[in-house]
C-alpha cells in the first residue's frame, strides 16, 4: 500500500485538471498501475492510520472517491466507497480540520457531498462550497443539486447501477450530454 503522501503528491502535484475532470483512459490505466492495491487497501478499511490529521483523511477520500471512479469507470463499483467517503468527508468537517486545507484540497474533500444522491447532504454542501468562496465550484454544486432535487438521483448512473431510467430521465441524459451529472 502507498502512502498518504504519495497519493497526495500524485493527485495534486503530478496532475491536475486536465486528467482529474476528463475521464481519459490513460489516466484510469495508471491510477490501476500505481494505486490498484492501495485502492483495495482503503476499500478493506486499513487507511485508519491514515486518519490522524486532515492531509491524511483526504488522502484516503481521493483514494476512495475519486480513484473508485477512474478504477471502475461505467461500472457499479465506480460508486460504492461512496457512503464511506462521504462519512469520512463529515467527520473532516466535523473536526474543523477540513479548513486547514488549501482550496485544490478542500474541494476534494467536499467532493463525496457532491457526488451524494441525498438531498439532505447536498444542502450542507452548498454550505461547504459557499464558504469555500469559489463561484464556479459552487454553481456546480448547485447543478448537482437541482439535479438531484428533480429527479432523487443521478441519472447518469442509472445504467451503471442497473436502475430503470424513466422518459424523463432519458431526455435529460440526452440533454446534458457528457457532463457528469
Amino acid at each position: 500500500m502507498k502512502s498518504a503522501a504519495e497519493v497526495l503528491r500524485f493527485w495534486f502535484e503530478l496532475h491536475g485538471p486536465d486528467d482529474w475532470y476528463a475521464g481519459k483512459p490513460e489516466f484510469d490505466a495508471r491510477i490501476a498501475a500505481e494505486f490498484g492495491d492501495t485502492h483495495w487497501a482503503i476499500a478493506r478499511g486499513e487507511g485508519w492510520t491514515w486518519r490522524a490529521n486532515a492531509k491524511g483523511r483526504l488522502a484516503e477520500i481521493i483514494v476512495l472517491d475519486q480513484f473508485s471512479r477512474q478504477l471502475y469507470r461505467g461500472r457499479r463499483e465506480a460508486f460504492s466507497q461512496d457512503p464511506m467517503a462521504l462519512a469520512l468527508s463529515q467527520e473532516l468537517v466535523a473536526s474543523g480540520q477540513d479548513i486547514t486545507l488549501d482550496d485544490n484540497e478542500r474541494m476534494f474533500a467536499y467532493m463525496p457531498y457532491m457526488h451524494s444522491e441525498s438531498l439532505l447532504v447536498h444542502d450542507e454542501a452548498l454550505r461547504l462550497f459557499a464558504a469555500m468562496g469559489d463561484d464556479s465550484a459552487l454553481e456546480y454544486e448547485r447543478k448537482h443539486r437541482d439535479c438531484i432535487a428533480r429527479f432523487g438521483r443521478y441519472p447518469k448512473r442509472n445504467a451503471a447501477l442497473g436502475r430503470q431510467s424513466t422518459p424523463e430521465e432519458l431526455s435529460y441524459i440526452a440533454e446534458i450530454g457528457d457532463r457528469a451529472f
